[in-house]
């Protein structure tokens, strides 16, 4: 079943939503949990791709004009790497234990990953470049971690407890861009290349879906979980 869409008003109304304190999560037994399945879509026509032209550092950066994707679309126009989550959920399933440490990468003047979604804690943050990179990190307009990596190799470990979506930027590579959603519940997902996601393990009961991309933007969609049962939904993203 397609459930409607609420839209939702960009990137700076999500950022202003997340960046707020947030009421603690709570981790309990949930034995009659129900399950969201769903796909995120586009709206709209492929946009043109991203002219991105390294301007010093060519050795490591590359040179001549690099062309990025602005939006990742497979079949059907399935959006790949969009953030997904549920929004204030005040208790639920634990939190996964992280099988390595969260971390972003500066690999030839680009982050690796591009997108990703962490609980909050430690970030790692790494320079695989032989050149210095300023690794600079932003929730709404707020600072919340500014690196200096001078050396190839070094690693650098800063706290993010504060939920929201990051924005990083390096300070002697103007072109790169990276994102980093933090959760305050376990309930989130990274859409796959198919534009599939899965929650599971949701209490019974009505919330609201977001899902955001960052040339697409934010919309919420209410969604009901019943009591063991698969909730199916379909996220469609306009611009």
């Amino acid at each position: 079943m397609r459930l409607p869409l609420v839209a939702g008003a960009g990137l700076l109304v999500l950022l202003a939503a997340t960046a707020s304190p947030a009421t603690a999560y709570e981790a309990v037994a949930v034995t009659d949990g129900g399950t969201i399945k769903g796909k995120v879509v586009f709206a709209g026509s492929q946009p043109g791709k991203k002219k991105v032209i390294p301007t010093k550092d060519k050795e490591a950066c590359g040179s001549g004009v690099r062309e990025v994707d602005q939006i990742l679309l497979g079949p059907d126009k399935a959006v790949q790497e969009a953030v997904v989550y549920l929004k204030q959920i005040e208790k639920g399933k634990a939190w996964e234990k992280a099988t390595k440490p969260a971390a972003i990468d500066n690999v030839k003047c680009d982050f690796k990953p591009h997108v990703q979604v962490i609980p909050a804690g430690d970030l790692e943050i790494v320079n695989s470049d032989p050149v210095l990179h300023n690794t600079h990190g932003f929730l709404g307009k707020l600072t919340v971690f500014n690196v200096a990596l001078p050396n190839q190799g070094q690693r650098i470990a800063k706290p993010l407890k504060k939920p929201g979506m990051v924005r990083v930027e390096c300070d002697a590579h103007g072109w790169m861009l990276g994102w980093i959603y933090v959760a305050d519940n376990p309930y989130y997902a990274l859409s796959s290349k198919d534009g599939t996601f899965s929650l599971t393990n949701v209490p019974p009961g009505s919330y609201t879906l977001v899902a955001w991309q960052e040339y697409a933007g934010t919309v919420e969609v209410p969604v009901t979980v019943k009591p063991k049962e698969v909730a199916s939904v379909t996220v469609e993203l306009k611009k």
